[in-house]
């Protein structure tokens, strides 16, 4: 059994590419491809397929990642516990998060406090968050109502309101709230369903039986700005992604069930770890 061989075949199926494993391993790309050349050529395996787009796990090739993933990650939590030795001068964090505005203040603290940490940071959506917490692709995400499970250690944050997104010059715009019912028959620019934002408001209507007119699904925040300034309906934000775009104003929605919950998480068997440890003790009231 060859470790080297089998860390170039981890890092290929981590980065789903030659290059990005060469960098991740500070070794040439001939050197990842003659390593995993000679492990599949041993065992008479084929573990990878190059398309030209990715390269991508044959079923030997997944069922071999999930046992390489488990021993590398032992390794790497290995030398996570030796740089606490070093008061967290170094080291690496991986962080996913589904949105970017509660994980940015808390990156920030977390340079001005330990500037020699590298973080990557990945925003998805919250499927994707949580799938990449659980998959150990990520050591700690910041999620949005995620429901407790065993394995999971997860840490209360903050909440948030939903909001209607109006143009700055709707007659909305100017007051301070706005009941669901008013919604009612609206015409309304939305989210994917599969978006948190979105299965918060729709079980809301639910309740409440309201059914607004929904004319546009959208796939990120961004474009729903973009479709409410240029007057198409109204929108829904959650209150912590509020934007200062001036095109637009959120106004608190009132009624029941438009609040949501926002959790900070990782690993429970990770959570000793001094860069998780210090990374949660970033968080309001951590």
């Amino acid at each position: 059994m060859n470790l080297f061989q089998l860390r170039a075949f981890d890092a290929v199926a981590r980065e789903g590419s030659f290059t990005r494993a060469a960098a991740r391993l500070f070794i040439s790309q001939p050197a990842v491809t003659g390593h995993i050349k000679a492990l599949e050529e041993h065992y008479q395996i084929t573990l990878l397929r190059r398309t030209a787009r990715r390269v991508e796990l044959t079923e030997e090739g997944t069922k071999l990642a999930a046992i390489t993933r488990a021993m590398f990650g032992l390794a790497e939590e290995a030398q996570v516990m030796l740089e606490a030795n070093r008061q967290l001068l170094t080291g690496r964090l991986e962080v996913a998060a589904d949105g970017p505005h509660l994980v940015m203040p808390m990156l920030a603290s977390l340079r001005a406090r330990y500037p020699g940490i590298t973080v990557n940071l990945r925003l998805g959506n919250a499927q994707e968050t949580l799938a990449a917490l659980l998959s150990e692709h990520a050591d700690i995400a910041v999620l949005t109502e995620v429901e407790p499970r065993k394995g999971l250690h997860l840490q209360a944050l903050s909440e948030s309101r939903l909001c209607a997104l109006v143009p700055h010059n709707h007659p909305w715009a100017q007051r301070l709230k706005v009941s669901l019912k008013e919604l009612d028959q609206v015409i309304m620019v939305l989210r994917e369903p599969s978006s948190i934002t979105r299965r918060t408001f729709d079980d809301a209507c639910l309740q409440a039986r309201v059914s607004p007119r929904v004319l546009l699904e959208l796939d990120s925040r961004e474009a729903v700005t973009e479709a409410v300034a240029a007057e198409l309906g109204v929108g829904v934000v959650s209150s912590v992604e509020v934007s200062h775009d001036p095109r637009v104003t959120a106004v608190p929605i009132m009624g029941e069930g438009l609040v949501n919950r926002h959790m900070m998480g990782c690993m429970a068997r990770r959570r000793d770890l001094r860069l998780i440890q210090a990374f949660f003790e970033l968080a309001p009231g951590g």
